[in-house]
């Protein structure tokens, strides 16, 4: 049942390492180790690797005596067109989007000012809500995304953030308008 001669095992033999691996791994070693010790060499010679100054630069130059050629730049604007320019320039633009109040219609003396109008906020409830309030700075978000305002800061509805009060234990939003936002 048994053969001798097939149950014997065959002879082992210490393998070899190959010398390329040998130089791999003491490659490998030294690698490591000076991008170990590099960033104290640096830290040690910093003169050799700091921001050299220019050499010779000086804060003044000498220009050179040729005469500069005159440059001219005309804007297309500026030719007059076939008319002979005399066709009746205006400031705007002449496309109507609004509505432009008659001089019969009495409304141009109305006696509302134009810097009342800049100031004046977008009508309706405002669109953002108060999330939080800490360190005089408040957290609000709108369908834009959230912000971080603090007293004087203009808010989403073109008003700017006059106080920040705490009301029945909640924080709340006065704004320069004089709404309250909770």
């Amino acid at each position: 049942m048994f053969d001798n001669e097939s149950d014997e095992l065959p002879e082992s033999t210490p393998l070899k390492k190959r010398s390329g691996d040998k130089l791999l791994t003491v490659f490998g070693f030294a690698l490591a180790t000076g991008a170990a010790f590099f960033p104290w060499y640096v830290f040690f010679n910093q003169e050799s690797f700091g921001i050299a100054p220019m050499a010779g630069y000086s804060e003044t130059r000498d220009l050179s005596d040729a005469q500069g050629r005159a440059v001219f730049s005309v804007s297309p604007l500026a030719i007059p067109n076939e008319g002979g320019g005399s066709a009746q320039t205006s400031a705007f633009d002449p496309i109507i989007t609004a509505t432009v109040p008659s001089e019969q219609s009495g409304d141009i003396g109305s006696g509302v000012s134009v810097e009342t109008d800049l100031d004046q906020s977008f009508p309706g409830k405002p669109r953002y809500r108060l999330l939080h309030v800490a360190n005089g700075r408040a957290l609000i978000e709108d369908k834009s995304g959230m912000y971080v305002v603090r007293i004087g800061s203009v808010l989403p509805d073109n008003s700017r953030l006059a106080t920040l009060e705490q009301r029945d234990g909640s924080w709340v939003i006065v704004t320069s308008n004089g709404q309250v936002i909770r």
